[in-house]
């Protein structure tokens, strides 16, 4: 018996799947940037003069300027000494341990190829917001110039997030960078809307958790996050007095952590030994754990502020003798299913 062939529709629409299982990128429908007589721009052109002279008056050197490939910005390609560029203020702390594995694979390959992106900061110092590992290694190596990629946009400094490449972000780095800026910001722009800076913070949440991990740097953020997304959102006030606002939430959710370390204490006590009690807990007093997410829906189900006093009350009624094993195996299938 002859096997009928797919119809032509059916034809390509299994195309149209084995082109989206194969990871095609679609190229760009219109060509961006400058043409390449456009890219090199001439050491002494007045586009890049200030920043050439704030070069030599480092003890660097310029080396070439350029207009980047995606929105033609001028940048200066320079070599600076390692003592006139510093991390910006609130970048994360330094891992000395990750230095060191830095500055080995580089000592082991020989060469130093990533130039770090720099700024003029504040009272015209030179900042990296994305080079302080690279930094620390150079030092380690014992290098008397680093090379450097130097902007005018000196707003690249806020942009952390998403300029720091070298070193994954965990959700307590992120945390402590975002509330770090938002307090340089606040000092300097503190009647600007804390909304005005979304792009810079990345989301809301991490503002709270900032707050917190400052004083608990041992705080289990990871397992408030969720909770956090759903009902945390940027305020249409000033940033210091929403700076302000958020002082109060952090201590309110310590307060909640606090209650929750000792619920998993009783359940240990109990005999429950799971590596998900935290989880368990937190989700259990989570006022909107069952609030699905609408499509394009950005409205949070209640304010923060509400959700919290929920939260702690959740935590104070808290039944330990309510907790079972099933309940904990169904919270270690979906700890295992996010993973």
């Amino acid at each position: 018996m002859a096997t009928r062939s797919k119809s032509t529709p059916a034809r390509k629409r299994a195309a149209a799947s084995g082109a989206r299982r194969a990871g095609r990128l679609a190229p760009g429908k219109t060509s961006r940037g400058p043409d390449a007589a456009e890219v090199a721009i001439a050491l002494d052109n007045e586009a890049i003069a200030a920043l050439a002279a704030l070069v030599r008056a480092a003890g660097g050197a310029p080396i070439g300027a350029y207009h980047e490939p995606f929105g033609a910005r001028t940048l200066l390609l320079a070599s600076l000494p390692l003592a006139a560029v510093q991390p910006t203020p609130f970048q994360r702390d330094l891992s000395p341990t990750h230095a060191k594995r830095l500055a080995a694979k580089i000592e082991e390959t020989a060469v130093f190829l990533d130039p770090i992106i720099v700024v003029r900061g504040e009272d015209g110092r030179l900042w990296t917001p994305n080079g302080r590992h690279r930094l620390a290694a150079a030092k380690v190596l014992g290098l008397k110039q680093i090379t450097a990629l130097i902007s005018p946009d000196e707003s690249l400094a806020y942009r952390i997030l998403a300029l720091n490449t070298e070193k994954a972000h965990n959700l307590k780095d992120r945390s402590l960078e975002v509330i770090r800026m938002a307090r340089a910001l606040a000092k300097r722009h503190g009647d600007e809307r804390e909304d005005a800076y979304a792009a810079q913070f990345e989301s809301a949440e991490l503002l709270s958790l900032g707050m917190v991990y400052e004083k608990s740097p041992r705080f289990a953020g990871g397992a408030y996050s969720a909770f956090l997304k759903k009902v945390d959102r940027f305020s249409e006030r000033a940033l210091s007095a929403s700076l302000r606002q958020r002082a109060d939430y952090a201590a309110r959710l310590t307060e909640i952590d606090a209650r929750v370390r000792t619920i998993i204490a009783a359940l240990q006590a109990r005999g429950f030994k799971s590596p998900y009690l935290r989880n368990y807990v937190v989700a259990r007093i989570n006022p909107v754990r069952f609030h699905k997410v609408k499509k394009g829906d950005s409205a949070a189900p209640m304010p923060l502020g509400q959700a919290l006093t929920r939260m702690a009350a959740a935590a104070r009624s808290f039944n330990v003798g309510s907790v079972s094993n099933s309940d904990l195996a169904w919270v270690a299938v979906g700890a295992g299913a996010g993973e």
